[in-house]
């Protein structure tokens, strides 16, 4: 595939003729389907989703008929390695959480409580699979959501960042978190343990924050 875009119609109609002079491909038109993401262009914007990746996943894993929960995660319960719960497949939880983490690329949403159950991909329980099933329950509810952008001559780079403390029941480490928007959606996020235990809240949300700027820095060189 040969993705190609621009705000010239003229200068894309003249770059098609000229590729396909020179390579022999298909003119597929506007694209609508591209790995596992789905494009929805419309005048007033673009929307993309995964509803058809989630409703995959929840027919491979046999979630198709689950109980919708309104959260991906139950705040409350701090994850341990061991929890005294018995032992899972690991392959069939670690492609569980690969599947998971795919769908991060359209849905932030889950970005955090995916990311807190991939650390326990190596030796994984009853509990950790539940929780990793609990996701698919709320994207059952929840397939619709997507990302949308829209025409703006406002388009602003904004970044947001945040951090728990301590939140690793293992070793104390805290999380760090960001999300940045431009214009009506968002274009980057991440959720990543630190790698030191930070002894006060306020050196966890100065590694949070360093994390954000260095992003901020690296998109206004590409944008």
């Amino acid at each position: 595939y040969l993705i190609y875009t621009g705000n010239n119609e003229k200068m894309i109609e003249e770059f098609k003729e000229d590729v396909m002079k020179t390579f022999k491909m298909s003119n597929l038109g506007l694209m609508h389907f591209f790995l596992e993401i789905e494009i929805n262009q419309e005048k007033e914007g673009i929307c993309i989703c995964q509803k058809k990746y989630i409703e995959t996943l929840l027919k491979k894993f046999k979630m198709e008929g689950c109980k919708t929960v309104t959260t991906p995660l139950i705040t409350s319960e701090k994850n341990k390695k061991e929890n005294g719960s018995e032992k899972v497949d690991g392959s069939i939880y670690r492609s569980l959480i690969g599947c998971l983490l795919y769908l991060t690329a359209t849905r932030s949403d889950i970005m955090f409580p995916t990311s807190v159950l991939s650390r326990f991909m190596q030796s994984p329980s009853q509990v950790h699979y539940g929780a990793a099933k609990r996701i698919l329950r709320y994207l059952r509810g929840m397939k619709v959501f997507g990302i949308w952008y829209t025409s703006t001559n406002d388009a602003r780079l904004g970044g947001y960042p945040d951090c728990d403390w301590a939140g690793s029941a293992n070793d104390l480490k805290s999380t760090s978190g960001y999300t940045f928007s431009l214009g009506s959606g968002i274009l980057s996020w991440a959720s990543k343990k630190q790698t030191i235990v930070a002894q006060f809240l306020a050196k966890a949300e100065y590694i949070a924050t360093v994390a954000t700027s260095n992003q901020a820095t690296w998109l206004k060189m590409i944008l």
